[in-house]
């Protein structure tokens, strides 16, 4: 199918479904011609790596991020020893697929990791991400002891003012943000700026010094994400981050494709039914510039697969 630009009046297919497709205005171009300068992918209806194809497609192809020899590390939420249909992790079939983007826009090498909250030999085991890395490609890399961290300092942080930060993402050529969707008891909403914890070392220091500021801080970091993918296939809608059972998951079957953490997160909120504002890391993290959580200045292209 033809990738087509639209709003869409009715329910749809589901929660999310009328979100996606009212994020920001319209395009001035009804519909655009691959490559086409958008500031955000929305996509809704497809399988998360076909959903991908369409996303990166329209942000002008993964070409566009990733250049010949080039070094790419990517950061999925893998914190948690479960399944992909808990939706507690970013789902597997994403990550291999922007794995393959990247390897097939010519990277040398792409590598995956994460700071678990469980043990991470079983959180990428039973994530399944680890195995469909392998299969892309990519190469899987631990985030589990200190030394692997570095320290540096963050001049706008107002909490957050140093921190150890995971040496892949320090020297990466592009760095790529590929939160899951879902609920937290502490942030209320983990999204692509909450994801990044699982970048750095001392996460309790955050927990203890105000949450929200802390994430808002770090967002302020001068190695932000180059592009940012939010799955929000399986999305977790309440006993986040882990999740207790199937019964809290909605299959939403929607991504968001942006380069802007602050813009993702914000349309990521509206998606599940919360107002960006509310969100105290959001509003904290537009304040001190670190992005946009305005999604009416943006060009979005709006996609049903």
């Amino acid at each position: 199918m033809k990738r087509r630009e639209f709003f869409v009046k009715s329910a749809g297919a589901g929660l999310g479904f009328t979100a996606v497709m009212s994020l920001g205005r319209l395009p001035a171009a009804f519909a655009a011609t691959p490559g086409s300068a958008y500031d955000m992918a929305a996509v809704m209806g497809g399988a998360p790596d076909v959903m991908f194809d369409k996303a990166i497609r329209a942000m002008g192809g993964m070409s566009a991020y990733v250049k010949k020899g080039q070094r790419v590390v990517i950061k999925p939420n893998i914190g948690w020893d479960v399944p992909p249909d808990r939706g507690a992790n970013t789902n597997p079939l994403l990550v291999k697929r922007i794995v393959e983007h990247c390897i097939q826009a010519g990277a040398k090498e792409v590598l995956v990791f994460d700071n678990t909250c469980d043990t991470w030999t079983k959180c990428y085991k039973t994530s399944g991400i680890e195995s469909y890395v392998k299969k892309a490609g990519g190469k899987v890399v631990p985030g589990n002891t200190e030394g692997y961290y570095q320290q540096v300092t963050i001049p706008q942080g107002k909490r957050l003012k140093n921190a150890k930060v995971h040496e892949l993402v320090l020297e990466a050529d592009v760095y790529i943000d590929v939160p899951v969707l879902k609920s937290h008891d502490s942030a209320k909403l983990t999204i692509s700026m909450k994801n990044l914890m699982g970048a750095v070392w001392d996460r309790r220091y955050w927990h203890r010094n105000d949450l929200h500021q802390c994430i808002a801080d770090f967002a302020t970091f001068h190695r932000k994400p180059d592009l940012v993918v939010v799955d929000a296939y399986n999305v977790m809608m309440k006993n986040g981050p882990r999740g207790i059972s199937k019964n809290d998951i909605v299959n939403m079957k929607a991504q968001i494709v942006t380069t802007d953490m602050v813009a993702a997160d914000a349309a990521a909120a509206k998606m599940f039914g919360v107002d960006p504002a509310s969100i105290p890391y959001i509003r904290l993290a537009d304040e001190a510039k670190a992005g946009t959580m305005d999604l009416q200045s943006l060009n979005i292209s709006r996609i049903k697969v």
